[in-house]
């Protein structure tokens, strides 16, 4: 596919904001089955680019003046194709790391119960595919009912989440049967379903000392294609977060967020 994506944020805040950083991770590296053609970050001042510890490309820029609403902006073409697999031979974060669980994956007695029979036996592509279907269907995509900060536990014991609570839950499966696996988010083109578009899925780890790395979405209980657009993978959401920073001043935050994704070719 050749996409052509457009991502604006826009923050306003009820009293002026006297300082912030805000640290980006909407810029989609060149890996397998992507290829950047063209994009472009609009900040309110110029940003400093460099790459985080997982290798993420990342933006970082400081506002010192009083300010009462900031807009970032970021777009451009995407060519993508079907490839799930990924060779990370770097290993700039050791996949052994990423068999630590964080406040968000951390799974309750509750949830491991309830997916003891579909935990995978063994590092195998069909046995999380088969775990990615069991949490489709016991947690239902639902918008609205949890937020960036609901924990992999809280989904469960609501029985409704998003993406990004799928993720958390996979991952937190994942990491409990000694299999390593990281947070992604990215964007993804469906039509259909605008709600999707900005998305998350995990990668996990299926042969540590090759860096190969199987790219799973929960959500859709598949392995990712041609209609994904990787940004950056992390821990949790947290360590892979598109957008976020910290501020002094401000008091009550609005935040708008809108994604289209289009289809060139």
């Amino acid at each position: 596919m050749h996409l052509k994506i457009h991502h604006r944020t826009e923050y306003n805040y009820e009293l002026p904001v006297h300082y912030s950083i805000q640290e980006l991770r909407i810029t989609p590296p060149d890996v397998a089955g992507q290829k950047s053609k063209k994009w472009k970050l609009h900040t309110p001042i110029k940003s400093i680019q460099s790459s985080d510890p997982f290798q993420n490309i990342c933006n970082v820029f400081v506002q010192e003046t009083p300010y009462t609403s900031m807009v970032i902006e970021a777009e451009g073409e995407i060519e993508t194709t079907d490839a799930f697999e990924l060779l990370d031979s770097s290993k700039a974060v050791s996949p052994f790391y990423l068999l630590q669980q964080t406040p968000l994956t951390s799974p309750s007695d509750a949830l491991l119960n309830h997916f003891a029979d579909t935990m995978p036996m063994v590092n195998h592509i069909d046995a999380i595919l088969k775990l990615a279907e069991a949490i489709k269907e016991a947690i239902p995509y639902s918008p609205g009912k949890t937020h960036f900060a609901t924990t992999a536990a809280q989904s469960f014991a609501i029985r409704a989440g998003v993406c990004q609570d799928h993720a958390h839950i996979m991952l937190g499966l994942c990491r409990a049967a000694n299999i390593p696996a990281r947070y992604v988010s990215g964007y993804f083109f469906a039509e259909e379903s605008p709600n999707l578009a900005s998305h998350a899925w995990i990668d996990f780890c299926l042969d540590i000392d090759e860096g190969k790395w199987i790219s799973v979405d929960i959500t859709h209980a598949c392995l990712i294609d041609s209609r994904h657009v990787r940004l950056a993978v992390g821990r949790d959401y947290y360590s892979a977060a598109p957008i976020k920073g910290v501020r002094s001043g401000g008091g009550t935050e609005a935040l708008s967020a809108s994604i289209s994704i289009h289809q060139l070719s």
